[in-house]
């Protein structure tokens, strides 16, 4: 008797379902601008997508808001759970080389010394890895920061912020940088976990779940406000080199009037580049704060780059090209607009999306065009691939919400 796993028996239903002319059971409680969205229309395959391997990698992050992603570090994948497992990989097989359990278990009573066998424990939280300087910083919901020793995960200082670590920490010399949803950002002494300093940005009565991830850099860190302005601070002290609006409230209700800047600024020479939810992709010059040229595309993802091609995937999932010098437009893709993409990850000749029914997308760089796909999460929106794609050695490393990581390499290309 053949016995198939879930992905396969997943994909024989809807074969199966497809060549009978009828729906999948979920069709049936969709509605049909959900159905026409899940549609995917066909393309003409220029390549294949080979699994060079997977694991289950714990629990993922759920149905959970979260921005936890794996960080490659040489031939090193760090990844971890929003529970508390936290993995050191081989990138180049998937074998763990190390795990450690941030999660809290009992120790009191009748699940004494074996809570760990028959339960999760209490959940840490874990919402941010990021690492620099030699050392893995992971945060948390909690306001918890910690630095470990990225050979063995061993915890090196322990912190607490008044806020949730809702993005990964930024490094430079003895200075950590976390930005919290509270609105506030906090320079930590990089050796011991002690407070350096605090920056506070106001936060509008309505903004997104989401924050600006901090990019350190030269002495400075840039960061991206809920108010939709951005900042530059000085990593030593904290105070504000400068700070620029680049959107500017609009519009009746508060929903109108959000503009937050949730992506990580992308630095490149000498100009960063940012976008706004409400509608704004700028330049702004890095030494003055001045702003070189805006165009009217609003997303909460992060802009790529590649050569002198900014990719931006807007809150609608339409991906753009632009050329990053003056930001004309190149071309537009609204093929597989509304299946919440993850941003372009530049893999080769491509840029790579995740979307929120576990497949992934390669669209040629140069004219727009998608040329393959890979099913990871089996049509299911619980294995959607919710973080950005990561290139680790000529491979891209993609992870669903419910915990399966896989390294996909393409063939015939």
């Amino acid at each position: 008797m053949v016995t198939l796993n879930k992905k396969q028996l997943i994909s024989a239903v809807l074969l199966a379902t497809s060549l009978s002319g009828c729906s999948t059971i979920s069709d049936w409680f969709a509605e049909e601008e959900e159905l026409e969205i899940r549609r995917l229309k066909p393309i003409q395959a220029q390549f294949q997508v080979d699994e060079v391997w997977s694991r289950d990698v714990g629990n993922g992050v759920e149905s959970y808001f979260s921005r936890l992603q794996p960080v490659a570090v040489g031939n090193v994948v760090y990844v971890a759970d929003r529970q508390g497992k936290l993995y050191a990989l081989d990138a180049a097989s998937g074998n763990v080389e190390w795990e450690q359990d941030f999660a809290t278990y009992s120790d009191e009573g009748f699940f004494s010394g074996v809570s760990k066998l028959w339960s999760d424990g209490e959940t840490a939280r874990l919402s941010s890895l990021s690492h620099g300087n030699g050392t893995l910083y992971l945060g948390s919901e909690n306001g918890v920061l910690m630095a470990l020793n990225p050979e063995n995960g061993e915890v090196k200082w322990q912190t607490t912020v008044p806020g949730e670590i809702l993005a990964p920490a930024a490094v430079e010399g003895d200075v950590v940088v976390v930005n919290t949803g509270s609105g506030v950002m906090f320079g930590i002494n990089a050796n011991t976990g002690e407070e350096l300093w605090r920056s506070e940005s106001d936060v509008p009565p309505l903004s997104l779940r989401g924050i600006s991830t901090p990019v350190a850099v030269s002495g400075g860190v840039m960061v991206g406000t809920p108010t939709g302005h951005l900042k530059v601070n000085v990593i030593s002290s904290g105070l504000t080199a400068w700070e620029t609006a680049i959107a500017t409230p609009t519009g009746a209700t508060e929903l109108e009037r959000i503009v937050d800047i949730d992506s990580t600024p992308l630095l490149f020479a000498n100009t960063v580049y940012t976008v706004a939810y409400n509608g704004t992709l700028a330049a702004v010059e890095l030494r003055s704060g001045r702003v070189l040229w805006k165009r009217e595309y609003g997303s909460f993802r992060n802009v790529t780059l590649s050569g002198n091609t900014l990719f931006v995937v807007d809150t609608n999932s339409n991906i753009y090209a632009l050329d990053r010098r003056n930001g004309v437009e190149i071309w537009a893709q609204g093929q597989i607009k509304g299946r919440r993409l993850t941003s372009a990850v530049p893999f080769g000749d491509h840029v790579v999306v995740g979307d929120n029914w576990g497949y992934l997308h390669w669209i040629n760089k140069q004219d727009g065009s998608i040329e393959a796909r890979y099913n990871l999460g089996g049509d299911d929106e619980d294995e959607s691939v919710f973080a950005d794609p990561l290139v680790v050695n000529g491979t891209l490393l993609a992870m669903t919400r419910e915990g399966e990581l896989a390294a996909l390499s393409p063939v015939n290309q």
